[in-house]
């Protein structure tokens, strides 16, 4: 949709000036302002705001069936839309690039993550530069471009070396946040402001920072100009770290264990409408006890005490960024989208196993410069000196400790899925999608079922803002995006499209229709003949969360869906891939 404006003088600036003469100062004064920001509202394209956070289950907020504390994200459900069949790619770098770039992540060269070197085209793991960010879409048709989070698609992350993949580089023209994939929350490795590593602040937490330094920079817009904001949290990506008066407010709410939670999210979202009266609550992860039979409550609940207090608190921050839009009155003209970048992760990081205990040397601490750069991922010590620990018992929250949740928990973030992060089954996959955007769409608190993917953010925004997606840019070819627009969705209608594709690690899906085909490789990077045809089928519209396997009922749909996998996954780069079964 293109946007025109008219150059000549408006009926509204010729009835002012005309009645210069006649009213007295006072009221020139009061209407002269009114009316040019109705004017330079109605002509001002739209700002665009993307949010993706970071590790984040399906049912990890309040409008999709949490008992945590959300309410600015509700908000945002409550007076816009709720796409309850949106798809992500499985894996946080992927996700990243696919999201920029409106492709699937293998075009982008991103197939794995950015910290790897394989020699694939799909999986050099370095955005590629046939690709097109929509940053560098947006800078180039006239929006300021702003990022402030995580970035974790650049292979390079030296200051020497080479930058070109860094966020200025790649159409950012303000930029805060961190290279790496994980971090410290109270000393994130790679922590940068444009182009210059950093040091943070004496009193520092990375979730609040992101969120400061995008209302920061929403302020120092110049009104005038529309601005495209990307939004990258790390919250609540391991380790789990959050302020203990935060942690305080979640205490006692998880002393019912994860069976009974899991089973509340269930129940909350099928009240809500979010899933079907057909989907079927998925069993416990076969590793994962009963919660009568778990012997270490205390710290298992404080883990899932600390994960919550970290969304609270990242909900809070976009609290403040909405807060800005109404007070710079931009809210209404700003399309906001909100989603998760991968499923749940059960990714253990030590938690499976008891602590090792700290030597004698290590008890002694060994504090560091506060102004010292940090660009690697994990600290030995903190700022101040403690030794910072990891393993089974060691509680979460403060800047000396480094857990994560584990697959308990990420069980219940997954809710009413299987399986997390890593694979291509719902519960790696599927992502709420909140859109938020007063003057385009009129439907409020509504549901969409329409299936997509994050490719489709590319398609949408540059459709909203009228703009032209670039053949060439700075002398590369640049690939056709794959995503289809959701505009038709907003208005409820159908999205066309044939398919929506997945590979990571080896782990395969493609999605037709009701139909969806998937498989998971024994064992992550590896594929053997023993994974090749080890494919299951299952039809979406009446068993959203995988409990039956149709394989063997439709074996002609299995042989057409997985002959389209692999004619796509050679098309998309994802074959030929790196993940060979060992000789």
């Amino acid at each position: 949709m293109n946007i025109k404006r008219n150059k000549n003088k408006s009926v509204e600036e010729g009835y002012v000036s005309t009645m210069l003469g006649v009213f007295p100062l006072l009221i020139c004064v009061i209407l002269i302002p009114s009316l040019a920001n109705a004017q330079n509202q109605k002509a001002k394209r739209p700002n665009v705001i993307v949010i993706l956070t970071d590790d984040m289950g399906y049912s990890d907020i309040g409008c999709f069936g949490s008992e945590i504390s959300t309410p600015n994200i509700d908000k945002l459900a409550a007076n816009g839309l709720s796409f309850t069949h949106f798809y992500n790619t499985a894996r946080c770098s992927p996700t990243r690039a696919s999201l920029l770039t409106g492709l699937y992540p293998h075009q982008a060269g991103m197939g794995h993550l950015s910290t790897e070197n394989f020699k694939e085209p799909g999986y050099t793991d370095d955005v590629s530069k046939n690709a097109v960010t929509m940053a560098e879409v947006f800078q180039q048709a006239g929006y300021a471009t702003y990022m402030s989070g995580k970035w974790h698609i650049a292979k390079s992350m030296s200051k020497n070396g080479d930058k070109s993949n860094w966020p200025m580089q790649r159409g950012f023209q303000r930029f805060f946040g961190t290279l790496n994939g994980s971090g410290s929350f109270y000393d994130p490795g790679t922590l940068m402001s444009n182009n210059t590593f950093i040091a943070p602040a004496k009193i520092f937490y990375y979730t609040d920072a992101i969120s400061d330094t995008a209302v920061k920079f929403i302020n120092e817009n110049p009104k005038e100009k529309p601005f495209f904001f990307y939004v990258a949290y790390t919250g609540a990506h391991w380790p789990l770290h959050a302020p203990e008066k935060e942690v305080q407010k979640y205490q006692g709410m998880y002393d019912k264990g994860w069976d009974a939670t899991r089973q509340e999210r269930f129940e909350k979202l099928k009240k809500l409408g979010i899933i079907s009266n057909k989907a079927v609550l998925t069993e416990r992860g076969i590793d994962i006890p009963e919660w009568k039979d778990e012997p270490m409550k205390e710290w298992q609940v404080r883990r899932m005490e600390v994960y919550a207090a970290m969304i609270d608190v990242m909900d809070r921050g976009i609290g403040r960024i909405i807060t800005a839009l109404e007070k710079n009155g931009e809210l209404d003209n700003t399309i906001i989208f909100y989603m998760h970048d991968n499923g749940g992760c059960a990714e253990p990081l030590n938690s499976n196993q008891k602590e090792i205990p700290p030597t004698a040397e290590q008890k002694m601490g060994k504090d560091y410069a506060a102004d010292s750069v940090f660009v690697g991922r994990q600290p030995a010590y903190t700022r101040n000196g403690k030794f910072i620990r990891s393993g089974k018992g060691v509680m979460a929250g403060p800047d000396s400790s480094w857990v994560a949740y584990g697959e308990e928990w990420a069980n219940v973030s997954n809710t009413p899925y299987r399986l997390y992060k890593h694979w291509a089954h719902e519960g790696g996959i599927a992502t709420p999608l909140i859109v938020h955007w007063p003057n385009g769409i009129k439907a409020k608190g509504q549901l969409r079922t329409q299936p997509g993917h994050l490719i489709d953010i590319m398609a949408t925004c540059i459709a909203i803002a009228g703009i032209n997606y670039p053949k060439q840019f700075n002398g590369n070819e640049i690939q056709p995006y794959e995503g289809k627009s959701l505009l038709p969705a907003f208005n409820n209608k159908s999205i066309k499209r044939e398919y929506i594709f997945w590979e990571h690690e080896g782990n395969r899906a493609i999605r037709v229709g009701k139909w969806k085909l998937v498989s998971r490789a024994q064992k992550n990077k590896v594929f053997t003949a023993a994974d090749e045809n080890a494919w299951e089928l299952y039809d979406m519209d009446n068993d959203p969360t995988e409990t039956k396997n149709l394989a063997a009922t439709y074996p002609e749909k299995l042989k057409e869906l997985s002959a389209l996998w692999e004619k796509e996954a050679l098309r998309t780069k994802a074959k030929p891939w790196p993940w060979a079964a060992p000789k």
